[in-house]
Protein backbone atom coordinates (compact mmCIF):
# COMPACT_ATOMS: atom_id res chain seq x y z
CA UNK A 1 0.00 0.00 0.00
CA UNK A 2 1.24 3.29 -0.72
CA UNK A 3 -0.80 5.05 1.95
CA UNK A 4 -1.79 3.46 5.76
CA UNK A 5 -5.53 3.45 5.91
CA UNK A 6 -5.26 6.59 8.37
CA UNK A 7 -3.10 8.49 6.10
CA UNK A 8 -5.80 7.95 3.27
CA UNK A 9 -8.44 8.36 5.48
CA UNK A 10 -7.24 12.21 6.59
CA UNK A 11 -6.47 12.57 2.52
CA UNK A 12 -9.71 11.44 1.18
CA UNK A 13 -11.65 14.22 3.57
CA UNK A 14 -8.77 16.89 2.36
CA UNK A 15 -10.00 15.47 -1.23
CA UNK A 16 -13.59 16.23 -0.23
CA UNK A 17 -12.64 20.39 0.39
CA UNK A 18 -9.86 21.69 1.82
CA UNK A 19 -9.66 21.57 5.60
CA UNK A 20 -7.79 22.43 8.40
CA UNK A 21 -6.93 20.00 11.50
CA UNK A 22 -10.02 20.66 13.49
CA UNK A 23 -11.66 20.78 10.92
CA UNK A 24 -11.06 16.90 9.99
CA UNK A 25 -11.74 16.16 13.92
CA UNK A 26 -15.52 17.26 13.64
CA UNK A 27 -15.62 15.52 10.24
CA UNK A 28 -14.18 12.12 11.85
CA UNK A 29 -16.15 12.52 14.69
CA UNK A 30 -19.34 13.38 13.64
CA UNK A 31 -19.60 10.84 10.58
CA UNK A 32 -18.51 8.29 13.03
CA UNK A 33 -15.05 7.31 11.11
CA UNK A 34 -13.65 6.26 14.20
CA UNK A 35 -15.50 2.94 14.33
CA UNK A 36 -13.76 1.66 11.10
CA UNK A 37 -10.54 3.75 11.21
CA UNK A 38 -7.67 3.99 13.22
CA UNK A 39 -7.27 8.01 13.02
CA UNK A 40 -7.06 8.98 16.40
CA UNK A 41 -7.70 12.44 17.89
CA UNK A 42 -3.93 13.01 18.40
CA UNK A 43 -2.85 11.62 15.71
CA UNK A 44 -4.59 13.61 12.95
CA UNK A 45 -1.74 17.14 13.01
CA UNK A 46 1.42 14.06 12.67
CA UNK A 47 -0.64 12.57 10.16
CA UNK A 48 -1.44 15.68 8.34
CA UNK A 49 2.23 17.02 8.85
CA UNK A 50 3.39 13.21 7.13
CA UNK A 51 1.74 13.63 4.25
CA UNK A 52 2.85 17.57 3.99
CA UNK A 53 5.87 16.02 3.83
CA UNK A 54 5.36 13.53 1.14
CA UNK A 55 3.98 16.32 -0.79
CA UNK A 56 0.56 14.90 -0.31
CA UNK A 57 -1.25 17.95 0.59
CA UNK A 58 0.09 21.38 0.95
CA UNK A 59 -0.87 24.47 2.42
CA UNK A 60 -1.32 27.49 -0.46
CA UNK A 61 -0.90 30.42 1.76
CA UNK A 62 0.53 30.79 5.09
CA UNK A 63 -1.39 32.61 7.87
CA UNK A 64 -1.78 36.05 8.77
CA UNK A 65 -1.44 35.51 12.38
CA UNK A 66 0.49 32.66 13.82
CA UNK A 67 -2.62 30.91 15.93
CA UNK A 68 -4.34 31.02 12.34
CA UNK A 69 -5.52 27.36 11.07
CA UNK A 70 -3.55 26.06 8.25
CA UNK A 71 -6.01 24.71 5.57
CA UNK A 72 -4.76 22.17 4.12
CA UNK A 73 -5.42 20.61 0.33
CA UNK A 74 -4.89 18.06 -1.40
CA UNK A 75 -2.09 18.26 -3.93
CA UNK A 76 -2.47 16.52 -7.54
CA UNK A 77 0.22 13.62 -6.18
CA UNK A 78 -1.49 13.35 -3.13
CA UNK A 79 -5.28 12.59 -5.65
CA UNK A 80 -3.06 10.02 -7.24
CA UNK A 81 -2.01 8.37 -4.18
CA UNK A 82 -4.99 8.22 -2.73
CA UNK A 83 -6.79 6.41 -5.96
CA UNK A 84 -4.29 3.67 -6.30
CA UNK A 85 -4.34 3.33 -2.59
CA UNK A 86 -8.36 3.31 -2.29
CA UNK A 87 -8.88 1.23 -5.39
CA UNK A 88 -6.39 -1.44 -4.00
CA UNK A 89 -8.27 -1.54 -1.05
CA UNK A 90 -11.72 -2.11 -2.51
CA UNK A 91 -10.72 -4.18 -5.05
CA UNK A 92 -8.21 -6.72 -2.93
CA UNK A 93 -10.47 -8.94 0.08
CA UNK A 94 -8.63 -8.89 3.29
CA UNK A 95 -9.27 -10.83 6.06
CA UNK A 96 -10.84 -9.60 8.91
CA UNK A 97 -9.61 -10.17 12.38
CA UNK A 98 -12.31 -10.35 14.51
CA UNK A 99 -12.62 -10.78 18.10
CA UNK A 100 -15.86 -12.33 18.39
CA UNK A 101 -14.07 -15.08 16.48
CA UNK A 102 -11.77 -15.56 18.98
CA UNK A 103 -14.58 -16.04 21.42
CA UNK A 104 -16.71 -18.42 19.42
CA UNK A 105 -13.48 -20.57 19.02
CA UNK A 106 -13.16 -21.01 22.72
CA UNK A 107 -16.99 -22.54 23.20
CA UNK A 108 -16.14 -25.01 25.31
CA UNK A 109 -15.16 -22.88 27.97
CA UNK A 110 -18.68 -21.59 28.09
CA UNK A 111 -22.20 -23.61 29.22
CA UNK A 112 -24.80 -23.12 26.61
CA UNK A 113 -26.63 -20.84 28.79
CA UNK A 114 -23.38 -18.01 29.12
CA UNK A 115 -23.15 -18.23 25.22
CA UNK A 116 -27.04 -17.67 24.87
CA UNK A 117 -26.86 -14.92 27.12
CA UNK A 118 -23.66 -13.46 25.84
CA UNK A 119 -25.57 -13.91 22.04
CA UNK A 120 -28.88 -12.12 23.30
CA UNK A 121 -26.26 -8.87 25.17
CA UNK A 122 -24.59 -8.64 21.76
CA UNK A 123 -27.69 -8.46 19.73
CA UNK A 124 -28.84 -5.91 21.78
CA UNK A 125 -25.65 -3.98 21.21
CA UNK A 126 -26.01 -4.38 17.71
CA UNK A 127 -29.34 -3.35 17.01
CA UNK A 128 -28.46 0.45 19.30
CA UNK A 129 -25.31 0.49 17.28
CA UNK A 130 -27.73 0.43 13.73
CA UNK A 131 -30.08 2.79 15.52
CA UNK A 132 -26.94 4.81 16.04
CA UNK A 133 -25.59 4.78 12.95
CA UNK A 134 -29.49 5.64 11.15
CA UNK A 135 -29.60 8.85 13.05
CA UNK A 136 -26.19 10.22 12.37
CA UNK A 137 -26.52 9.43 8.89
CA UNK A 138 -30.02 11.12 8.83
CA UNK A 139 -28.69 13.84 10.68
CA UNK A 140 -25.89 14.83 8.30
CA UNK A 141 -27.65 14.35 5.24
CA UNK A 142 -27.06 14.78 2.54
CA UNK A 143 -24.26 13.19 2.80
CA UNK A 144 -21.29 13.23 0.01
CA UNK A 145 -21.19 9.96 -2.13
CA UNK A 146 -18.19 8.54 -0.24
CA UNK A 147 -19.93 8.57 3.39
CA UNK A 148 -23.36 7.82 2.19
CA UNK A 149 -21.24 4.33 0.87
CA UNK A 150 -19.55 4.10 4.25
CA UNK A 151 -22.85 4.09 6.31
CA UNK A 152 -24.55 1.69 3.74
CA UNK A 153 -21.44 -1.06 4.13
CA UNK A 154 -21.51 -0.43 7.67
CA UNK A 155 -25.23 -0.79 8.22
CA UNK A 156 -25.33 -3.86 5.93
CA UNK A 157 -22.46 -5.73 7.77
CA UNK A 158 -24.16 -4.93 11.01
CA UNK A 159 -27.84 -6.39 9.62
CA UNK A 160 -26.04 -9.15 8.35
CA UNK A 161 -24.71 -9.64 11.99
CA UNK A 162 -27.92 -9.01 13.94
CA UNK A 163 -29.21 -11.54 11.59
CA UNK A 164 -26.91 -13.74 12.33
CA UNK A 165 -27.21 -13.27 16.18
CA UNK A 166 -30.87 -13.34 15.97
CA UNK A 167 -30.71 -17.20 14.44
CA UNK A 168 -28.14 -18.14 17.23
CA UNK A 169 -29.47 -16.33 20.18
CA UNK A 170 -31.82 -19.14 20.76
CA UNK A 171 -30.08 -21.29 22.12
CA UNK A 172 -32.24 -23.41 24.75
CA UNK A 173 -31.34 -21.79 28.45
CA UNK A 174 -31.13 -24.89 30.25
Amino acid sequence: MELTTAELTVLGLLIERPRHGYDLEQVIARRGIRQWSDVGFSSIYYLLAKLDKRGLVHVPEAPAAPKSRHVFHATAEGRAAAARTALALIEQPQPVRHPLLVGIANLPLLSDREYAQALRTRLAGVEARIESLRSAQQAQAPLPHPAREVFSYSLSLLEAERQWLAARAQVPDD
